[in-house]
């Protein structure tokens, strides 16, 4: 590496470090996420009712 002006050349930037999330924040991040997963899931799986299905068929 060389130097201007006293300021060393780098191409590398120091990023801050991250704090270090805790384990109880991880497992309600975790348990979080699973929840969602779930949610979305049984969405997913519902049926479209009836009467939805004729308003939709109407518009064609």
């Amino acid at each position: 590496m060389g130097a201007i002006g006293g300021h060393a050349l780098t191409s590398e930037k120091k990023l801050p470090d991250k704090p270090k999330k805790s384990t109880a924040a991880q497992s309600k991040n975790r348990d979080m996420g699973s929840a969602l997963r779930s949610v979305y899931q049984k969405t997913v799986e519902e049926t479209v009712p009836d009467d939805l299905m004729s308003l939709l068929g109407k518009l064609d």
